[in-house]
């Protein structure tokens, strides 16, 4: 049965934790030879949604008395940046992509048509979706969960770096106490007004239909196993 799947990776997982690199090429090459070696299995089929915060966060800007839009602009450039680096660690390890890009701009990346990345999918190449929706006021969660609904996946991926393995009933850094969910209906994490994911994308996941994922993107294993489709972090469905 083939699986297809939407990876969601935010920008600040790509930099650096341990100077001010704004992209980490051994945290890019760890991440691409995870995706490279699970496309190994026949049966997945994997699009990227990353981020562009190690770059430009357009609410930052925003705050500081940018134009919104014109800030959030300057993130979806960043959300290219990011694409281009990954894809250029994934290809380094054997497996072939495609950069598709909200914003045209021909001369590195293909424009985003939805019959062209599924034909991509099904012809075993990783697609890596940029600049968001090409849309401001929109985080990059929305068109995480906007390309899966499109090109008909079956799981939305949402691979944190923060340390925590999944969805809580509180922080675990402040209450080492806290519950961690094994699994959740989209229901229960409005009940227990539980962060997910932002909610713009859940509300559309949950609308749709769309199962999710969360897990600790860099604990070790932990995205070869998430793209094998096993148990990891918490299921939200």
């Amino acid at each position: 049965m083939i699986r297809r799947q939407v990876l969601k990776l935010s920008g600040e997982a790509l930099a650096s934790s341990a100077s001010d690199e704004t992209i980490d090429a051994s945290v890019v090459d760890y991440l691409a030879k995870e995706i490279a070696h699970s496309m190994e299995s026949e049966t997945l089929q994997l699009a990227v949604v990353v981020g562009g915060g190690n770059i430009w966060r357009g609410a930052t800007g925003a705050m500081a008395g940018m134009n919104r839009a014109n800030s959030d602009q300057m993130g979806m450039l960043g959300t290219v940046i990011n694409a281009l680096a990954l894809q250029d660690a994934i290809e380094n390890h054997g497996r072939a992509t495609r950069v598709m890009s909200a914003i045209n701009m021909d001369q590195v990346a293909e424009p985003y048509i939805r019959r062209r990345a599924i034909r991509h999918l099904e012809k075993g190449r990783v697609v890596i979706f940029a600049a968001g929706m090409g849309l401001p006021y929109f985080t990059t969660d929305t068109p995480a969960a906007q390309r899966a609904a499109e090109i008909e996946a079956q799981l939305v991926l949402k691979g944190t770096h923060g340390g925590v393995d999944g969805v809580y009933s509180e922080d675990p850094k402040k209450n080492p106490k806290a519950v961690k969910y094994e699994e959740l209906s989209f229901d229960d994490v409005i009940a227990k007004d539980l962060r997910v994911m932002d909610m713009t994308a859940f509300t559309f996941c949950r609308d749709n239909n769309l199962p999710i994922r969360v897990f600790d993107l860099m604990a070790p294993d932990n995205l070869r196993r998430a793209l094998a489709g096993e148990a990891v972090g918490t299921l939200v469905k």
